[in-house]
Formats: C-alpha cells, structure tokens, sequence
C-alpha cells in the first residue's frame, strides 16, 4: 500500500466515523486531507453513492485545488463537491490546516438557531471540547451554499483563525494539521451543543465553569485523548 493509499483510507475512515456519530446524513458532507501545495484528497461522489456511511477508499480522490483531476482518471465516475472552496480557501488561509471536515451536525444548528452560544460549560467531562470552547467558536451567519472562492473567504474570515467554526443554517467547518483532529473537534463540539440543549430543555441556565477550574484540567497529550480517542472511535463503526 502506498502513502497515497493510506492517506485515501484515513479520509474514509474519517467520513465514516463523522456519520457514526450522526454529524452527517445521507450523501451530505465531506473530509478532505491536503496532499501537497496543489492536490488534496476529499470525498467525491458517484452515480453508485451510497452515502457518507459507507465510504470507502475508492471514494477518496485526488484533485486539484482548481477542482481538476489530480492525475490521470482520479475523477472517471466521480464529481467533486460543490462546496470544494471550504477546503481549499481553509487550507490556503492557514498552513497548519491540512485536514478539512465539512459536516451537518443537527445539534449544533440547531443550538445555533436558538441563540446559544457554545461555551465550556463543563470540564472533565470533555476537557479537549471545554478547552475548543473556552476561546469561543464564532459564526459564519450566512446560510449559503459555499460554492464560490468568495463565499469562502467570507467563511474564512468569520473563523478568525479558530479551528471550527459554526455556518449558521448549514453545519460547521472544522480543520487541523490530521484527520483524526478534524473530525474529533467535531465530535467535541457536537456534544457541547446537544449538552447546552439539553440543560435549556431542563430548565436550566447555562454556566460557564469558574475560572479556577481551568489550571485543573491539564492537557493529558495525544496519546491519552487524540490517538485513544480515534481508537474508540474506529473501533465502534459499524462492520460492513
């Protein structure tokens, strides 16, 4: 298998985990890794797509960051996504974001939509997630289909050099140097949003934790949260 073997895989795998976890649905969203200072991988689609769900390797192509084939026969059968300037445009505005997840999660649209702001509101609980939200995680407030070099700039420029930011209507855009973080800043902000919608359906008030609480919640390394987290995560798909 060769590196770019590998690579298609791990973007599978990464789209698969995502639907997994309910942050995408059907054929929407898409992962992308970049390849090189011209080429990046990303889920493409076909005439026989299944969906997110069930992506494979073969799913994965090589394309252009102008949207053309990469090499020879990488788009026979597929077509790219419409929505390829939210990967290139992040990727471009930041050279540490070679990983680009694109996904639909319904909790965090919706905690949007009804005004809340995603906040640490817990700590241990999730202290990767608590620490994604303590900086704030700003809004695109556009709710357009982001197909155009323009339109994604405009959604580069509301992310502010965060890592995820929310598009207000739509999903959310998260990006990091690997897929594994892409998609478990996802996963991270996907359960801080169905959290703060589930105290507000309690009754609740949402409250951020005090701030003496933070020199306790110390970062425990990749080994312990990234790479045992992406292992849970594998280790829970579905058997195909």
């Amino acid at each position: 298998m060769t590196a770019l073997d590998e690579q298609r895989a791990l973007v599978a795998e990464g789209c698969r985990v995502a639907a997994a976890r309910g942050l995408v649905d059907g054929i929407l969203g898409h992962l992308s890794l970049r390849v090189d200072d011209e080429r990046l991988l990303i889920r493409c689609r076909s005439d026989t797509d299944a969906g997110v769900a069930h992506t494979r390797p073969g799913d994965i192509r090589l394309i252009t960051f102008a949207g053309g084939a990469g090499a020879a026969g990488e788009l026979d059968g597929y077509r790219v996504p419409n929505e390829l300037p939210i990967h290139v445009e992040t990727m471009l505005a930041d050279a540490r974001h070679r990983a680009v997840a694109h996904l639909h999660p319904p909790a965090v649209v919706a905690a949007d939509l009804a005004g809340i702001a995603i906040r640490p509101i817990y700590g241990a609980f999730d202290i990767p997630g608590a620490r994604l939200a303590r900086a704030g995680v700003p809004v695109y407030e556009r709710a357009v289909l982001i197909r155009t070099p323009a339109l994604g700039k405009e959604m580069v420029a509301a992310m502010r050099d965060r890592p995820v930011v929310i598009l207000r209507g739509h999903g959310i855009t998260s990006a990091a140097a690997t897929v594994q973080q892409a998609v478990l800043q996802a996963i991270s902000l996907d359960a801080l949003a169905r959290m703060s919608l589930r105290v507000r359906a309690a009754g609740g008030t949402l409250r951020e934790i005090d701030d003496a609480d933070w020199d306790d919640l110390p970062d425990l390394g990749p080994a312990f949260t990234a790479e045992a987290a992406w292992r849970h995560e594998v280790a829970r798909l579905p058997a195909e």
